[in-house]
């Protein structure tokens, strides 16, 4: 059997916050040969939900998980910022703060949402960018194809208390073991936090931070689910041309949930090493 790359869970102050992340990997030779690689997850999924795709990643790279501010075990609770530029700020604050001098940010949908926004102040010590099915909603755009109300029910059922048999209703191709761990989880997203996220998908102009990005981009999309079509592509490397793009066949919106495979030999070898 595999020994597990992970390695334990830490707490940060970094943009004037408590930033949560899960270390995985990270061994003498990762550190020194290759850039450390820094996930931010999607709208409701904690660090914890990622868990697999670092461990799977930690055997390359010194790899960290984030929980966004308002998720898991940041800094959540009113009166805090659930704004990109924010999200944006603690990404960036948080490398800085571990001394991370040579990143790569692996953005999934809202994550790489951040990513990008991040990525378009040419932080020192990031190195590339990996854009994983983002939403490319914004002012004037389609919206993003997916119910409000689908992320509010769940949230409120699940602090009231839900089961991996009660999460089948709103992921009903999920193993157990997977809805076993999003139903203990998702209660720790704050569902105001979730609610601005969601709705500045239609806010955020994500598309004018593009020609900004200067460092190599791979946007990895999905064949299913609607979320980033072939004009979108066509859009995103003409804004920056230096995007590598690879559509994972066989998944929807959740690409490693629905091809892990696929979604690990998406990255080739962008990252330095192939992780497949």
């Amino acid at each position: 059997m595999t020994p597990s790359t992970y390695l334990y869970g830490g707490q940060v102050h970094a943009n004037g916050i408590r930033q949560h992340y899960l270390r995985y990997g990270g061994t003498a030779d990762n550190r020194a040969s290759r850039a450390a690689v820094i996930l931010i997850p999607g709208i409701t999924s904690p660090a914890v939900t990622w868990g697999f795709v670092a461990e799977h990643l930690g055997r390359q790279f010194d790899t960290y998980v984030l929980d966004v501010r308002g998720r898991g075990l940041s800094a959540s609770g009113p009166g805090l910022d659930y704004g990109l530029d924010a999200q944006a700020a603690d990404v960036t604050a948080f490398a800085q703060a571990l001394g991370l001098e040579r990143y790569t940010l692996v953005g999934h949908s809202m994550g790489g949402r951040i990513a990008v926004r991040a990525a378009s102040k040419q932080p020192q010590g990031l190195a590339s960018l990996v854009i994983v099915d983002p939403p490319v909603s914004g002012p004037g755009r389609r919206a993003y194809p997916a119910n409000l109300a689908w992320y509010v029910d769940s949230i409120r059922q699940a602090t009231h208390g839900m089961t991996a048999e009660d999460m089948k209703a709103f992921c009903p191709t999920w193993t157990e073991a997977q809805r076993q761990l999003r139903a203990q989880w998702l209660h720790t997203c704050h569902e105001p936090a979730i609610v601005q996220s969601f709705e500045d998908f239609g806010r955020d102009d994500i598309h004018a931070d593009l020609p900004r990005i200067t460092v190599p981009l791979l946007l990895m999309t999905a064949e299913k689910g609607g979320v980033v079509g072939d004009d979108d592509v066509a859009e995103w490397q003409g804004l920056a041309p230096q995007t590598q793009h690879v559509r994972v066949p066989g998944a929807g919106h959740m690409i490693p949930w629905d091809n892990e495979a696929g979604f690990y030999a998406a990255f080739g070898d962008f990252l330095g090493a192939r992780v497949d």
